[in-house]
C-alpha cells in the first residue's frame, strides 16, 4: 500500500481556486489583447483605403467603385467580416479618430461595437468626451448607448463651457485621467425611476431615492459612494440635516445634496454654504479637496443663479425630473440651455468694458 496520504479537500479546493483565477486572468488578457487588435486593424483598413481615396478626392464615383471592389476580393478570402458597410464604417473610424496613439489607448478599453457606437455622433467633442468617460468609467456597450440616449453630454457642465475649455478639460482627462466637477456635476438629473405621482413631499423623495439607491448612484455617474442621510450639522447650540451626503473617490471631495421641492431660492444658497464650511472644517481628510455641494430643485431661474456665482463657493444647482418628457422636448431645452450658458459667458467680457 502507499504510504501517500490524500491532500484534505480544503487543499485541493484553494488549489483549485488559484487555478481558476489564473486561466480567467489568461482569457481575460487574451481577449483584450485580441480585441485591441482587430481594433487597431479596423483603423489601419480605414486609414490605409481613406488614404487612397484622398489622392482621388475629385472622382467621388471612383471612391465607391474602388470599396465595392476591395469588399468583394476581402470577402472571399476573409468573410463577411469586409462587407461594403463594414469598409465604409472603418474609413470613417479613421477620418473621425486621425490620431494613432489615441485610438491604440482607447482599444485597450473599448470594443469596435463601443467605436461603432461613437461614429455616428457629428460633434468632435462630444465624440471625444463620450469615448473618455467610456475609458475611464468601463462603461459596457449598452451602458455606452443609455449615457448617450440620456444625453449625458448635454447635460453635463462641461457642455456649457466655451470650445477652448472643452478641449483643455478632455486633454487632461485623456492624458492624466483627471475628473473635474464639469465632467461629473449634470443638469437636469433623471429620477423617473423612483416612481413618483403627481402629488408628493420633499421627504418622498428622500425616501424613494434611499430605495432606489443603486439607480440614484448611477445617475450621479461613476466614482460617488454613500455617507449618510440626514447628516446631522449641530452649529451655536442648533441641530441643521443635510439630506444626503457623499464622497466622489475621483473628485476627492464630499459631495454634499439638498433636495427641493420647489423652485430654487437665494436663500438656498446660504443654507449649503453652512453645510460646506461644517463639512470642510469637521468631516474633511487629509489629502481632500474643498467639498463641493449639489442643489436639486423642481425649477429654477437662471439669471438669479447666474448672479448668484455659486461655483466661486462650490455650489451646483440642478433641475431633476421623475417624469421624462419626448426626447424632441429635452433635446430642444438642452440646446437651448447649452446655447443660453455660451451665450453668457461671451458676454461677460464686453459687460465688464462696458462698466468700465
Amino acid at each position: 500500500m502507499s504510504d501517500i496520504q490524500p491532500r484534505p479537500s480544503a487543499e485541493v479546493g484553494l488549489l483549485l481556486d488559484d487555478l481558476k483565477t489564473l486561466i480567467d486572468q489568461a482569457r481575460q488578457q487574451v481577449a483584450v489583447a485580441v480585441n485591441a487588435g482587430l481594433t487597431f486593424l479596423y483603423w489601419q483598413v480605414g486609414q490605409r483605403i481613406l488614404k487612397d481615396l484622398l489622392l482621388e478626392k475629385e472622382r467621388a464615383a471612383y471612391g465607391e467603385e474602388i470599396v465595392a471592389t476591395l469588399s468583394r476580393q476581402l470577402m472571399q478570402r476573409y468573410g463577411k467580416g469586409f462587407t461594403k458597410s463594414a469598409l465604409n464604417r472603418m474609413v470613417q473610424f479613421a477620418e473621425v479618430f486621425p490620431d494613432p496613439q489615441i485610438v491604440a489607448t482607447l482599444s485597450q478599453q473599448l470594443s469596435w461595437s463601443h467605436f461603432l457606437l461613437l461614429l455616428p455622433l457629428d460633434k468632435p467633442m462630444q465624440r471625444d468626451f463620450y469615448a473618455e468617460m467610456c475609458r475611464i468609467e468601463r462603461w459596457s456597450v449598452r451602458t455606452l448607448s443609455a449615457r448617450i440616449d440620456s444625453m449625458l453630454y448635454e447635460r453635463t457642465a462641461l457642455s456649457r463651457q466655451p470650445d477652448e475649455l472643452i478641449q483643455h478639460e478632455l486633454k487632461a482627462l485623456r492624458e492624466a485621467d483627471r475628473i473635474t466637477p464639469a465632467l461629473v456635476f449634470r443638469d437636469p438629473y433623471f429620477l423617473d425611476f423612483l416612481g413618483l405621482d403627481d402629488r408628493y413631499i420633499e421627504r418622498d423623495v428622500e425616501d424613494a431615492i434611499m430605495r432606489e439607491l443603486e439607480q440614484f448612484l448611477l445617475e450621479l455617474g461613476a466614482g460617488f459612494s454613500f455617507i449618510a442621510r440626514q447628516k446631522r450639522i449641530p452649529v451655536g447650540g442648533e441641530d441643521y440635516f443635510l439630506d444626503l451626503l457623499f464622497f466622489h473617490r475621483g473628485l476627492k471631495r464630499l459631495i454634499a445634496i439638498e433636495l427641493k421641492m420647489g423652485d430654487f431660492k437665494p436663500a438656498d444658497k446660504g443654507q449649503m454654504e453652512l453645510y460646506l464650511r461644517w463639512l470642510d472644517k469637521h468631516e474633511r481628510q487629509s489629502g481632500e479637496d474643498a467639498p463641493l455641494g449639489l442643489i436639486l430643485c423642481a425649477g429654477k431661474n437662471r439669471e438669479a443663479v447666474e448672479l448668484l456665482e455659486l461655483e466661486k463657493s462650490g455650489i451646483h444647482i440642478a433641475e431633476y425630473l421623475t417624469a421624462l418628457p419626448p426626447r424632441e422636448v429635452l433635446e430642444r431645452k438642452l440646446h437651448e440651455a447649452v446655447a443660453s450658458a455660451r451665450a453668457r459667458l461671451v458676454q461677460r467680457p464686453g459687460d465688464e468694458e462696458s462698466e468700465a
